[in-house]
């Protein structure tokens, strides 16, 4: 295992990140950006979400019920974690109207 990290520019949405990242998972780390710019380009263009910071937590949302759906086992109610999100996401969008007025 190589633990030499170092810094790796990214592009994400149309912006530039600089992030740390050990030598031996470079190529992982730049299939999980173009994954996430894949995610978070398809939710802009549907475009029902506005933000940056709005798009970045439903592609969050998006991947991770892909991640739930994909690895866990008969055990998943997945009834449940819809309700889940949909209660996240209703609270997301409410704290970000508040903070979208003092704007």
């Amino acid at each position: 295992m190589n633990d030499t990290v170092k810094t790796l520019d990214v592009t994400i949405l149309d912006r530039e990140f600089r992030v740390a990242c050990p030598e031996d998972e470079r190529a992982e780390l730049l299939d999980a950006v173009a994954y996430l710019d894949k995610k978070m380009r398809e939710i802009r263009d549907v475009g029902k979400v506005a933000t940056a910071e709005r798009i970045a937590i439903m592609s969050a949302l998006n991947i991770a019920h892909e991640l739930l759906t994909t690895r866990l086992g008969s055990g998943f109610d997945m009834s449940e974690f819809k309700r889940r999100i949909d209660s996240m996401q209703a609270t997301i969008d409410a704290t970000l109207a508040e903070q979208d007025e003092l704007f």
